[in-house]
């Protein structure tokens, strides 16, 4: 009898361990220790993050997203905190901001106020997390702060109040919180408020603006902000929004869209429209350019600067048909080739020592981010549709907006 009994304990042990096992096994894995994304370019707003326990071979089979939603029409990314995800869509005459479960995909709050469509339908700003706060700019210039867990509205406002005027294809740049600061790339160059109220502590002279996010940096101990403006490039003081440098930039469209790289005391910037790229010293009285080139002209894709190799796309848009150009290396001092790939249009980040890129067809890539030459690991193709916004990775998750088809994906690269 107690044989018996034994090995009936024994094979129900057995059973046990191995459902056990087999329900693991079928369980999504946990999502890898990292910083979250709470803006614009990430978490070090430069573009790239800082893991390197990933597996770019994922790619190279089916992609398969662990969930889709359809936030609708817009070029807006998206921002991660916890187990929360954020982004912005339209859809028949209304912007929506959205709170996501980032486990499912599923709707936690959203908040929908009337917006034109404009002529490339949606927001194209990033909102940006801080704290418990979420900040959000539309369009057509709808400043909101929400509560982040609940959607509740602690303030808003609209720029046009401020003399801020939309510039061809709307407001663009992101918002930036640094300490009590909201900095907004609007009017001449740029609108700082009360991050707490929505009060103005200091703006530019009423004007349209460019399309870029506000970038921070410091200079002999004192805070700035590089802003692409609608004809300049403009080095502003953070405190009194003081102009302390300026350099004229003037493209066709007034398309100044990609965001200003600041290394060494050094600005480097990137236009369309036959207007290329430029190293210029801000060190000196007015500021000096220290060479010109016409490898990168960047219609609206930011860069990644790395070890002092410059890595982005040279690219122009071309609507659904595709764009066209390549992705490519320089030597950021020089302004010399390292190499190209082609592409249509297109944008990058980097994660760890590789570049994950994205062009306008969904043809998703990973490389080496190295100088020496173009280093392809992995290769994928997305479902069709339209990629112009940026791709995110975070805690070993991917995020891709389709613009086309108004989707947003999430995938597994662990």
């Amino acid at each position: 009898m107690r044989h018996r009994l034994f090995f009936i304990l024994c094979i129900v042990i057995i059973i046990g361990c191995f459902y056990s096992s087999c329900s693991k096994t079928e369980q999504p894995k946990s999502a890898a220790a990292g910083p979250d994304w709470t803006r614009w370019r990430g978490p070090n707003a430069d573009g790239t993050y800082p893991e390197t326990d990933w597996n770019p071979s994922v790619i190279n089979q089916e992609l398969k997203p662990l969930w889709t939603f359809t936030p609708g029409k817009g070029y807006s990314s998206v921002v991660t905190k916890g187990d929360l995800l954020y982004t912005l869509g339209y859809d028949k005459g209304q912007d929506t901001v959205f709170c996501l479960n980032d486990r499912d995909g599923s709707v936690v709050w959203s908040y929908s106020y009337d917006c034109k469509p404009g002529e490339y339908s949606g927001p194209k700003a990033t909102p940006f997390i801080d704290g418990d706060s979420l900040y959000s700019l539309s369009q057509e210039g709808h400043v909101f702060c929400f509560n982040a867990q609940n959607g509740n509205i602690i303030w808003q406002k609209h720029l046009n109040d401020l003399g801020a005027q939309a510039p061809t294809w709307g407001f663009a740049g992101s918002p930036v919180i640094q300490g009590d600061v909201l900095l907004l790339n609007a009017c001449e160059s740029g609108v700082a408020l009360d991050k707490q109220t929505g009060e103005v502590i200091w703006q530019s002279k009423a004007s349209a603006t460019g399309y870029s996010t506000p970038v921070l940096y410091e200079q002999g101990g004192i805070r700035y902000i590089a802003l692409f403006g609608q004809r300049a490039v403009y080095g502003v003081e953070f405190e009194t929004g003081k102009v302390a440098w300026s350099l004229p930039w003037q493209t066709s469209y007034d398309v100044n869209a990609a965001d200003p790289i600041i290394f060494d005391n050094k600005v480097f910037i990137s236009t369309n429209y036959r207007r290329g790229c430029a190293l210029a010293d801000i060190q000196t009285a007015p500021p000096q350019f220290l060479w010109k080139s016409d490898l990168f002209s960047s219609h609206f894709s930011s860069f990644v600067y790395n070890r002092g190799y410059i890595y982005g796309n040279d690219g122009a848009a071309s609507g659904a048909a595709g764009g066209f150009g390549f992705f490519r290396c320089i030597d950021a001092q020089t302004g010399e080739d390292m190499w190209f790939e082609s592409a249509g249009l297109g944008s990058l980040i980097m994660v760890g020592e590789k570049l994950i890129l994205l062009d306008d067809q969904g043809n998703l890539k990973v490389a080496e981010a190295t100088p020496d030459e173009y280093r392809e690991i992995a290769a994928g193709v997305l479902p069709r549709g339209l990629y112009w916004t940026p791709p995110v990775f975070c805690k070993g998750r991917l995020y891709i907006r389709n613009n086309a088809r108004g989707e947003l994906y999430k995938f597994d690269l662990q």
